[in-house]
């Protein structure tokens, strides 16, 4: 890097620093302490029940499990029926704010390490769009594969030597290239946002490819809203082609449709958390005020916004974090059983990480909704995964035994809970398709089979990559694996890339 891009990176250090609990753990609240302890101690003793009581009793881990999910589904519902009709709130903004006379400049970052096969496919995308970035970089995190050829050769682009900028390139006049050694996603994003001088900022993985309105709904979002500092797009998964791949494309479909609208459920509230690191968008001054994203978390767009939050309540700024229903993408997902456990572990394990750093936001009501709901709920989700398994295993150990006193009561249970399931995901997906106007695959016929199928399926897959993202997040590693892309490649071979952090 430059003397320049040097002193910027170091104070964005010194900022990370300064606003991220990770260097000076503070102390847990009484609060905090409660909502975690009690969530344990509640398994415990539900766990317990399994040996002493008869009937449904015996299975309360179980029963607790249908009713904070089924609670869940309550108050997403509750928030985002508002996406079957016109927002009120929505539509007063955009009469008070014209984006037309806002001009924000917009910059997408495409971190990438050994991606050489997905590039072109991105950058397609982006340069085809009703709304042309101002500037692409692409942050080339220490490849080894074909990446130096492809961007000298045919993007016309001029190797800057490790740590530097490239020029312009003399195909698009918008397109640069950042080198830098390989440290993994988040030290590569830092050192383009300390580069850029766009007042917004995409940050695109090289294996997600935007929709043709996708850049102009961003850039629009943070035209009408200056309180807007991070927003998330609406992502779509492929899998790829192969029978597996067909099989984790169906279910993640459905798991993203639920997602996304209870995304838009907690905006709603003002607890929303989840920014995709696939395709997100951010008020660079505010992202660089704060200390840019940390590269010690395993899921470093999830801190960031924890962080930004944080910020804006010490700080008073009032910022909104926001999903944006208009600006929409097609992203590479896991198709195979190991690549799919391996991406909800580090997710979880990363989850479980930010969970720690932030113990002192839970419960906490000068953080509004997000310490007084958000956080807490997010303490049972912690644990969600070990309610769910237990439950699995009590009821597999109750049928094995011929203990129907029990199995029978909860069979009923559970057919109440897919019933329950099966209108929520019908109705998630009507509200999907009018709030985002994306149908296809979203058949309401196949939303059916899913929900009847993801609790003896799916649902197991994710908690068991949750179980094991407890125990990467108690040892302590900070490594992805490889992945392999089959997705958005279909057609061409799947690619291995590595994933190290």
């Amino acid at each position: 890097m430059n003397a320049d891009m040097t002193m910027k990176a170091s104070r964005l250090d010194a900022a990370r620093e300064a606003h991220s609990p990770r260097f000076t753990l503070p102390p847990t609240p009484f609060a905090s302490w409660l909502v975690h302890t009690g969530v344990a101690v509640l398994w415990c003793l539900l766990f317990a029940q399994a040996f002493f009581l008869k009937g449904v009793f015996a299975w309360g881990t179980g029963v607790a499990y249908v009713v904070y999910d089924t609670a869940l589904l309550a108050f997403v519902f509750w928030q985002a029926w508002r996406l079957m009709r016109p927002d009120p709130e929505e539509t007063a903004v955009l009469a008070s704010h014209d984006a037309a006379n806002v001009r924000l400049t917009l910059g997408v970052v495409v971190a990438a390490h050994n991606e050489a096969a997905a590039l072109p496919v991105t950058l397609r995308a982006l340069m085809a769009g009703r709304k042309v970035p101002d500037a692409i970089v692409i942050a080339d995190d220490g490849s080894q594969d074909g990446t130096v050829a492809l961007l000298t050769g045919e993007y016309g682009l001029t190797d800057p030597g490790l740590g530097g900028l490239s020029a312009p390139s003399r195909r698009d006049s918008n397109l640069r290239w950042l080198r830098v050694p390989h440290g993994g996603k988040a030290r590569a994003l830092n050192a383009a946002l300390v580069g850029m001088e766009t007042d917004i900022v995409m940050t695109v993985d090289a294996d997600t490819l935007l929709d043709v309105g996708a850049c102009a709904a961003m850039h629009d979002a943070f035209a009408r809203r200056p309180k807007l500092v991070a927003a998330t797009g609406v992502l779509t998964p492929v899998c790829g082609n192969t029978a597996s791949g067909r099989v984790l494309q169906f279910f993640q479909t459905y798991e993203y449709i639920r997602n996304f609208v209870s995304r838009f459920a907690w905006m709603r509230a003002d607890g929303l958390l989840l920014i995709s690191g696939a395709f997100g968008c951010f008020r660079r001054k505010a992202v660089l005020a704060v200390g840019g994203f940390d590269p010690a978390c395993l899921v470093e767009d999830y801190e960031l916004i924890h962080r930004l939050r944080r910020y804006s309540v010490t700080h008073g700024r009032g910022w909104e974090v926001r999903v944006v229903g208009g600006a929409q993408a097609i992203t590479d997902a896991p198709g195979t059983l190991t690549s799919f456990l391996r991406q909800r572990r580090r997710w979880f394990a990363g989850f479980l990480q930010t969970q720690y750093w932030y113990r002192d936001m839970v419960g906490n009501g000068r953080y509004g909704n997000l310490g007084r709901w958000m956080l807490p709920v997010k303490a049972f989700d912690a644990l969600q995964p070990i309610y769910g398994l237990t439950a699995f295993a009590l009821l597999v150990t109750f049928v094995c035994e011929g203990h129907y006193g029990v199995v029978l009561p909860v069979s009923g249970i559970i057919l109440g809970k897919i019933v329950l399931d099966l209108g929520f995901h019908l109705w998630s997906v009507h509200a999907y398709r009018r709030w985002t106007g994306h149908r296809t695959g979203t058949s309401l016929g196949l939303a059916f089979f899913a929900a009847v199928l993801e609790p003896f399926s799916f649902q197991l897959m994710r908690h068991a990559g949750a179980a094991l993202g407890w125990g990467h997040f108690l040892t302590g590693r900070q490594r992805w694996g490889v992945q392999v892309r089959r997705g958005i490649l279909s057609g061409e071979r799947g690619t291995e890339v590595s994933r190290d952090r």
